[in-house]
């Protein structure tokens, strides 16, 4: 089991990916705090995941990621109930406003970079300390097609996700002292309530081509978020020790062996960078 006696906070795991993170967690051994708003959900959540795994423990706490408070609240709870907290899965987050830039509510484009970039932000900012004590820990977040790709009328979304990527990047600097990996987990296109708020937004405001997308994803089933979860659970383990501050496809990597590649792995591979011209074999660039 790869993650015997360790202990895991998931935000956003009420449901979707969160929660199938949540099971393959249990399933290798930790015990697991989840999160989320929606508390009927998160409870329900709870209590499924319970019954499968009577051994281990369980906990839920409705919070909004987005509001200090309550991460610190979650936090300390999570602290107070498992004594440790070995590992931070931030998974939360939404798609925000659909359509033109200059057409959406600009509240609702706020609201989306506060789920998606501060509640990344305020649950590693109340765990650091910890992981710091402890001279250990794993941060892994999740990203999303917006991170690496322009994604037209989705700009909330693309823009709060890129950000969460260069700050994942950076934590991964600053704590790489302290022995706490921090990656992010690209899992895919996953057939979510995501793809059903394409669906009901329509191609009038999501664009043509992004729609007909969704509904292939939706009549496929796109990538199985099986596979982002056990890549999840590869971070969380101690076989990934070293490896920080990278962007990894659960789809086209090959994460099961990165460990074997440590060494390349200190280098640009799997971050957002500028392309120059000569990296494109051209010399114009050049001064």
């Amino acid at each position: 089991m790869k993650l015997k006696n360790l202990n895991a906070l998931i935000t956003g795991a009420s449901r979707g990916l969160g929660k199938v993170i949540a099971e393959h967690f249990l399933r290798e051994g930790a015990n697991v705090a989840i999160c989320a708003r929606n508390e009927p959900e998160l409870t329900a959540a709870r209590d499924e995941l319970a019954a499968q795994f009577p051994s281990q423990t369980v906990l839920a706490r409705t919070c909004d990621v987005s509001d200090e408070s309550q991460v610190n609240a979650l936090v300390a709870f999570a602290l107070d109930r498992l004594g440790d907290i070995h590992i931070l899965v931030l998974n939360a987050g939404v798609y925000g406003p659909m359509g033109p830039t200059e057409t959406v509510d600009l509240a609702d484009w706020r609201r989306a970079l506060e789920i998606n970039l501060f509640g990344v932000l305020l649950p590693c900012r109340a765990l650091i300390p910890h992981f710091k004590r402890a001279r250990r820990g794993k941060i892994i977040v999740l990203s999303g097609g917006g991170a690496t790709n322009p994604l037209p009328n989705i700009s909330a979304y693309a823009a709060s996700k890129a950000a969460a990527i260069r700050l994942m990047e950076t934590l991964a600097e600053e704590l790489r002292p302290f022995n706490v990996d921090v990656n992010a987990i690209a899992p895919g296109p996953l057939a979510t309530r995501f793809v059903d708020q394409v669906l009901e937004a329509g191609p009038e405001k999501v664009g043509r081509e992004f729609y007909e997308k969704n509904v292939q994803w939706k009549k496929s089933g796109a990538t199985p978020p099986e596979l982002g979860a056990r890549l999840a659970v590869y971070l969380a383990s101690s076989e990934s020790n070293g490896i920080t501050g990278k962007l990894i496809s659960a789809q086209w990597d090959p994460w099961e062996r990165l460990h074997e590649f440590k060494d390349d792995l200190k280098s640009d591979i799997y971050t957002l960078r500028r392309i120059v011209p000569k990296d494109r074999g051209k010399t114009w660039g050049d001064k």
